[in-house]
């Protein structure tokens, strides 16, 4: 089994390399998992109890000691059905208190604010928030969140379809004629002029983001709703009278 996958649902290094020993091993006391891993035999408890509580390892006592060995390798689908089960419920949670939490933050907003978000990480908070609104504006799309975050977008994507939200989008010159429009997503080509750094305009309710798509991913955004409906104009523009 490729370790990676373990680390996916959530085991930390410790317990990957515990639990892969284990596979290498059959069954083993603890000082071979010790020998086998070179981790702290304390450290091996607490890891070791963790995979118990998880499902995925259990013991037998052997001459008065214990012998571990791994679960049946389908208790990893079961632990990962459980988490999902725990998210479903933290989910149910969060959507009931969120009229609250959304009052609250509201409350103290000011009218015109602004946010810097940097790397991958903050540009999916961007994606996240744009799910929120039903249409959506792009100035200069390359395609840069597809190309250098598959597995995020394939995800986002997945949910922007099911959520019926529409792309308006003006992309590159340099895209022309490779471009295929996705679901619910309209496109024209703006001029060589306009073709520059990695660089896209993105508008989605009251909000405007510049996203530099370089090796540090950055984006500035702004929430001001005369700020947004301007370039909103801006983009109707390009859209009717510029891009082809």
């Amino acid at each position: 089994m490729a370790l990676e996958v373990l680390r996916k649902i959530g085991l930390s290094e410790g317990e990957v390399s515990v639990y892969s020993a284990l596979l290498d091993l059959g069954k083993a006391p603890l000082n071979s998992i010790h020998e086998k891993t070179g981790i702290e035999r304390r450290n091996i408890y607490d890891i070791l109890n963790k995979l118990i509580e998880r499902g995925l390892v259990i013991y037998v006592t052997e001459n008065k000691r214990r012998v571990f060995s791994i679960s049946p390798p389908n208790k990893i689908l079961g632990y990962i059905e459980e988490k999902k089960h725990e998210l479903d419920k933290i989910k149910d949670e969060i959507n009931s208190e969120m009229p609250s939490i959304t009052e609250r933050y509201n409350s103290k907003k000011f009218k015109i604010d602004a946010q810097i978000f940097r790397g991958q990480n903050g540009v999916k908070a961007i994606y996240e928030d744009i799910l929120n609104y039903k249409e959506h504006y792009f100035i200069g799309g390359g395609r840069y969140v597809m190309k250098h975050m598959p597995h995020f977008w394939e995800n986002f994507n997945l949910r922007r379809i099911k959520s019926k939200n529409k792309f308006y989008n003006l992309v590159r010159y340099e895209l022309e004629g490779e471009i295929i429009p996705l679901k619910l997503e309209y496109i024209k080509v703006l001029p060589k002029e306009f073709s520059g750094s990695p660089s896209v305009v993105f508008i989605w309710g009251d909000k405007v983001a510049n996203v530099l798509f370089t090796d540090e991913f950055f984006a500035f955004v702004i929430e001001s709703k005369k700020i947004a409906e301007n370039y909103k104009k801006y983009h109707k523009y390009l859209w009717d009278n510029v891009a082809k």
